[in-house]
This record gives structure tokens, sequence and C-alpha cells, in this order.
């Protein structure tokens, strides 16, 4: 497959190519919005890197180290989404719900099936404070996902927690 290309206007991502399309359509690897695929940064991340596609911003190619070391603060979070999304898991934006991401297991797809989990993504050497902790477990158990906590230590090494809500009766 040749590389598609990826266009950048201000802080948006997209394409109209028919690659594009057929990729978010299978993998559901962007969103089809209006005849193009509009993308979250992640995903274009991802698709830099494993080779897929090429960013365009101003008529130049924007390479994949380029975009992370301009969204640095993003680099926790999208080692986070690679994983995931290697091992075949779909991942979606979860701003909506205040997370970092809403995931589909495997073989769930969006539109078609809810999200399972909304994903946080933690760096160890940040606290998280009972009253956030509490807040995203009140969130994802109202709206009927499991909370499902990504802990990235010093050396990349990522820790899932799933966290449900628990009655007692």
């Amino acid at each position: 497959m040749n590389k598609f290309e990826i266009y950048q206007t201000g802080n948006s991502f997209h394409s109209n190519k028919r690659e594009a399309i057929d990729l978010a359509s299978l993998s559901y690897i962007g969103e089809i919005k209006s005849g193009k695929v509009v993308y979250a940064i992640c995903e274009v991340l991802y698709l830099l890197e494993k080779g897929k596609a090429k960013l365009m911003k101003n008529n130049k190619e924007v390479s994949f180290h380029e975009l992370l070391k301009k969204h640095k603060s993003l680099s926790t979070i999208y080692e986070v989404f690679r994983d995931l999304r290697d091992k075949g898991n779909i991942l979606k934006e979860g701003l909506k719900f205040g997370a970092d991401f809403r995931v589909y297991s495997k073989g769930d797809k969006p539109g078609k099936a809810h999200a399972k989990y909304l994903l946080y993504v933690v760096s160890g050497s940040k606290k998280l404070s009972l009253k956030d902790f509490c807040a995203k477990a009140r969130i994802a158990h109202s709206t009927n996902k499991i909370l499902l906590m990504a802990v990235v230590d010093s050396e990349n090494d990522i820790s899932y927690y799933n966290i449900s809500w628990k009655s007692q009766n």
C-alpha cells in the first residue's frame, strides 16, 4: 500500500484520499465526515509511525518526530494509544467524557457497539488526587463503562488498572 496524504490545517487533520476512506471503513482509524476522513492527532501519529501515511502542512511534509516534538505533552498518551491499538483495540477521543480515550474491545466497532472503557493516562511521576480519581470512577460508572487507568512509568512501561464500581447489597 502506498502512503496516502493527510493534510494539516491549523490543529485539524484530514484526508480525502480513497486509501484513507478504505482504511477508516475497515479499521476505524479516523472518522468519515462529508466524504473525507478526519483524524485525532494520536491517529495521525500512529499512521505516520506505521508508514501508512504522510502528513502535509503548507505543501511540506511533516515527519512523525517533528509532529511529536511539537506536541511533546502527548508523548505519554501516544505510547498508550499505540500499545492498545497494536493489541487490536479501537480508541476514539474521550473528551466528551473527560477521558483521554474511549476504548472499544477487539471485535467491537464504533457506531455498532458502545465503548467498554473510559481510559485515563497517568504519568507515574504525577499524583492523582482522590477527588479526581473518584470523579473519573463516577463518570465511567454513570456512562455504563469501566474505568481503565494506564500508568506509564519513567521507563515507558505501561501498567493497566481496570476499575469498576462495586455496589454493596
